[in-house]
């Protein structure tokens, strides 16, 4: 019934349908990792373990079967998505959601510096204006009141950031050298790396409630493992600029929902820094050539 309803929506409007519930989803994710009293490295595992699964699964029963790759790129690649899930749970841990999520944003920015490096593209001066606003918002995170603590928090998320601008840096390498659209075998390696990387530091503290095993198992499921899958099946259809800005909504979304669920109010010089970041990344990608709005990945 509802496949059939999907069915009749356009294709391009339901592709922008997928992004955004795959960008609901993941904005789920900051509060859970804020409501558990569960470590870091503990919610990393045991939602990185159930995503993992959960991919694998739905991929065998599909017609997207997994391909794995064991080149250097494919490696780094895997390697770069283990290291965005890891630091971006510690970092909420330690700074505000808002904090994490929109310094972890700062993604595309990275990029602009990235590319032209290993990539050999062209290097234009809109980008140095890009750049130059983005890290100006970048550096109100850390004024005001901010303990060591969220100091820390933020560079994690800075770190976080980096790994998802070298992940979609060798996901766009490994597109030119090797034609490949196959990047589900990715999110499924860098699960299990996630796993490999987190049990020896959990396996005395494997004992969970029900309550937490459910939040986590929402985690796994819906918020990495559907979430991606449909995220997948979106960007088929829909230019990458676009499924870009659909999935800031992420980072929108992210800090609302934490607020109504513990109260986590971020500071005004975060808010601000935040309006800067998303409307340079807006901007940046909004206001391209034709021939540069595919060329960008997601």
């Amino acid at each position: 019934m509802f496949s059939k309803i999907l069915n009749r929506i356009p294709v391009h409007k339901r592709a922008l349908i997928y992004i955004s519930f795959a960008a609901l989803l993941w904005s789920s994710g900051g509060l859970f990792i804020k409501v558990l009293t569960l470590d870091a490295f503990q919610i990393s595992f045991f939602r990185s373990a159930v995503a993992a699964i959960t991919i694998i699964i739905i991929s065998l029963s599909g017609k997207e079967k997994l391909k794995f790759e064991f080149d250097i790129i494919s490696v780094l690649c895997s390697l770069c998505y283990a290291l965005i899930l890891v630091l971006y749970v510690a970092a909420v841990k330690l700074t505000t959601v808002a904090n994490a999520i929109f310094l972890q944003f700062t993604a595309p920015i990275y990029l602009l510096i990235l590319e032209p490096i290993f990539l050999k593209t062209k290097f234009e001066k809109k980008n140095l204006i890009a750049l130059i606003f983005c890290f100006l918002g970048m550096t109100l995170f850390f004024f005001g009141k901010l303990e060591l603590s969220g100091i820390q928090g933020n560079l994690l998320a800075i770190g976080s950031g980096i790994c998802f601008a070298l992940f979609t840096l060798f996901l766009k390498w490994k597109k030119q050298i090797h034609k490949t659209e196959n990047t589900m075998v990715y999110i499924v390696v860098g699960n299990i790396l996630v796993c490999i990387f987190c049990f020896p530091l959990i396996m005395n503290n494997l004992v969970i409630d029900m309550t937490q095993s459910l939040i986590l198992l929402y985690m796994g499921v819906f918020q990495i493992g559907i979430s991606y899958i449909i995220f997948n099946e979106g960007v088929k259809y829909i230019s990458a600029t676009e499924s870009m800005i659909i999935a800031m909504l992420e980072a929108i979304l992210s800090p609302i929902w934490v607020f109504l669920g513990v109260g986590e109010v971020p500071s005004v010089y975060a808010i601000i820094g935040s309006l800067i970041i998303l409307i340079t990344i807006v901007w940046r990608n909004l206001f391209l050539k034709p021939g540069e709005k595919m060329e960008i990945i997601e």
